[in-house]
This record gives structure tokens, C-alpha cells and sequence, in this order.
């Protein structure tokens, strides 16, 4: 039986939505302990932007890393060693020097990254004809981690009588106990990998970085990262400086992505049911184009506002993964369409957090920078117009 016809497993598909579960609380943990790592450093609004930037940009750096090592060693080792890279950065965050923070930051944004590309192309090849379902499971784990890093790294620190870095730390045992279930996996032969990842490659590289669609397919990840980057990096301060306590504004993100957790979910199985994504991709943009507009002029009703952004940005990463399945015609255009809309559009995504604290640090507030993650919204709805249609890459 070939590698595409294999039957829907249980263990498969539990590894995968651990595997996808350690990708989001290595950066989303930072934001609740933020305003605790500020005082403790002495870091600015500008310095702790570049700290919540550090991860997003070695995503898009190491993106295009990822086909190479897949046809290297195979997808299941590649993500092997992703999860195995990730336990070094959580343990390098424990050192008790500022460096410590920002190397372990640094690992554990490449770990990320290279699971980032290898996730989708590893559903491509093994559920081509469940590509919805997965791909909803695959992004309500990704929404799902970073709802409980932003909902439970503050009080379990408060519990355990954890500083920051300990509270940080205690999302390791998530990267542990996601490569003892991977080792098995990575033990096995990969005879698809060669087929999937070789001869096509070189042809499907090309086709991706010379196609107007997988360039639009591009934005569309790249706007919707830098909203969701920019709001995880950045909600608790905002609510503190509206008034709220940390522990309030920690609720409030993991709110924001609990929300996430449905539209997450339900998007790519409406999407992988349509010819075109173009209605629900603009549904999505105003769902966050709103719900951010609302924090900026109404910050009363926030936990209103902060699930109109989560339902919208939990939509827009599944739809963009969803994309790039649709958009590509087997699993190596997938892989390199995959590294292709990572790499530029985590590069795109990563001035995102650091943008909105130069803003907050230039005009002393947080409505500005708001309004500039509405214009991102605005960009979004263009891009995903064109990558919503009826096409694959050539």
C-alpha cells in the first residue's frame, strides 16, 4: 500500500497534533511574563519587540531549510530533530543571563520553523484525500498551544513559585514528551521521502518562486502572521496599560485563542470543500479587521474584540495552510510552496511585533499600533482574493 493510500491511524494522527502543539507556546509563553522580563532586564517597548521578533524571524530563515532536510532524512526524522532542537532552546532559557533568553528564543524560533513547513507537506503526503480534516486538527493544535501557554504560563508560575524563567522552562515537558512519541517514528524507513521530496524538487522550486499565485498565497500567510504575532506579542501590555491586571490580560490572549481553536477547526473543512476561498477568506479578514478596530476606539468591550480576532486569525493561519495544499498538485509542490510562504512571509510577519512596540515607544500609546494591524488586515483581503481561486501553481 503507497504512502498516500495509508489508513487514517490513531497513533499518526495523535503524533502529528503533538508535534503541532509544541510549535506555538515557545513564542506565545513570552507575553504574559513579559511586563516580569522587562522590569528584571531592564528591556524597552523597542527591545522587547525585538525579543518577540527573534522567533518569527528564524521562521522565516529556516523555512527553506526544511525540503532540504526532508529529502535529506525524511520527514518523520526531520520533525524528529525539529522537536529535539526545541528541547535545547527551552533548556538554554534557564541560564541566568540575559543571553540565555535571547539564544534559547533564537534555537527554539528554528525548531519551530522547520516544523512549521515539515507538518503541512507530511499531511500532504499522507492524507491527500483528508487534507480539510488534518489540516483543521493540525491548525486547532497550533491555536490550542498558544491558548494554553497564554492562559496557564503565569498561573502555574504563580503556583509552582516559578520566576520567569521557570515559568518559560515548564513548556519544555510539552517538547519532551513530543519526541519520546516521535522517536518510533523517526526510526522507520521513509521510502516516500525520495519519491515526494527528489527528482520533482528542483522543477517544483522553480514553478513556486516564479507564480504569481504562490506569491499571493504568500501575503495571505505573511499579513495573517504578523496580525497574529503583533496581538499575542503584545495584548496583556496592551491591557495593562488600559488597566487590567497581567493575570487579566494573560486570560484575555488565551481567550483570543481558545476562540482561535474553533476557527481554526472549521475553516479548512469548509475551505477544502470549495472550489474558491475567496468568501471566506474575506469573512475572516473582517473578523479581525473589527475586533482590532474595536480595541483601538472601544477597550471596554475587549473580551468582545479579542474573540473577533481569534476566530478571524485561527481561520487565517488553517486558511493559509489550506492554501497551500490546494494550491500545489502533489507533495513536493506543497513542501516547497510551504517553504516559499514561510520563509517570505515569516520574514513579512517577524516586523510585526517589533513594529507595534516602535509605535508604542514613538507615540506613548497603543492606538496607533492597532490601527496599523487593521491596515495589515486591509492587505490580507487583497492577497487572499487572488490566492482563493480555482488554481494550482505551474
Amino acid at each position: 500500500m503507497s504512502a498516500l493510500r495509508r489508513p487514517l491511524g490513531v497513533g499518526a494522527v495523535l503524533a502529528i497534533v503533538l508535534a503541532s502543539l509544541n510549535l506555538r507556546p515557545a513564542v506565545v509563553s513570552i507575553s504574559p511574563v513579559l511586563g516580569e522580563i522587562r522590569a528584571d532586564l531592564g528591556l524597552s517597548a523597542t527591545a522587547a519587540g525585538v525579543l518577540t521578533t527573534l522567533p518569527v524571524l528564524c521562521f522565516g530563515l529556516l523555512a527553506p531549510l526544511a525540503p532540504v532536510l526532508a529529502r535529506r532524512w525524511g520527514l518523520e526524522r526531520a520533525l524528529f530533530v525539529s522537536l529535539v532542537v526545541l528541547c535545547v532552546g527551552f533548556a538554554l532559557r534557564l541560564v541566568p543571563e540575559t543571553w540565555g533568553l535571547f539564544a534559547g528564543t533564537v534555537v527554539a524560533g528554528c525548531a519551530i520553523g522547520l516544523g512549521n513547513v515539515l507538518l503541512p507537506a507530511l499531511i500532504k503526503r499522507d492524507f491527500a484525500d483528508r487534507i480539510g480534516l488534518m489540516t483543521g486538527l493540525y491548525s486547532m493544535a497550533l491555536s490550542g498551544g498558544a491558548a494554553l501557554a497564554a492562559g496557564l504560563t503565569l498561573p502555574v508560575a504563580t503556583a509552582a513559585g516559578l520566576d520567569w524563567r521557570g515559568a518559560l522552562a515548564t513548556w519544555g515537558v510539552l517538547a519532551v514528551l513530543g519526541v519520546l512519541v516521535w522517536v518510533p517514528r523517526a526510526l522507520r524507513p521513509d521510502p516516500a521521502g525520495a519519491t515526494a521530496f527528489g527528482a520533482g524538487a528542483g522543477v517544483a522550486r522553480s514553478a513556486v518562486w516564479r507564480s504569481p499565485l504562490a506569491w499571493a498565497v504568500t501575503v495571505v500567510m505573511g499579513m495573517q502572521s504578523l496580525s497574529f504575532y503583533a496581538v499575542n506579542a503584545w495584548l496583556p501590555e496592551i491591557m495593562v496599560a488600559l488597566g487590567r491586571t497581567p493575570e487579566a490580560g494573560g486570560w484575555l490572549l488565551a481567550l483570543c485563542n481558545l476562540a482561535g481553536i474553533l476557527g481554526s477547526f472549521v475553516t479548512p473543512v469548509l475551505a477544502g470543500r470549495m472550489r474558491r476561498q475567496r468568501g471566506i477568506g474575506i469573512v475572516l479578514v473582517v473578523l479581525v479587521g473589527s475586533g482590532l478596530l474595536g480595541l483601538a476606539l472601544a477597550p471596554g468591550a475587549a473580551a468582545l474584540w479579542v474573540v473577533l480576532v481569534g476566530l478571524g486569525q485561527g481561520g487565517g493561519i488553517s486558511l493559509a495552510l489550506t492554501l497551500m495544499a490546494l494550491r500545489a498538485r502533489d507533495a513536493a509542490h506543497t513542501s516547497e510552496l510551504s517553504g516559499m510562504a514561510q520563509s517570505a512571509g515569516y520574514l513579512l510577519a517577524a516586523t510585526g511585533p517589533l513594529g507595534l512596540g516602535l509605535a508604542h515607544d514613538v507615540t506613548g500609546a497603543w492606538t496607533l499600533p492597532l490601527l496599523l494591524l487593521v491596515a495589515a488586515a486591509a492587505v490580507q483581503g487583497v492577497a487572499v482574493w487572488f490566492a482563493g481561486r480555482d488554481a494550482h501553481v505551474h
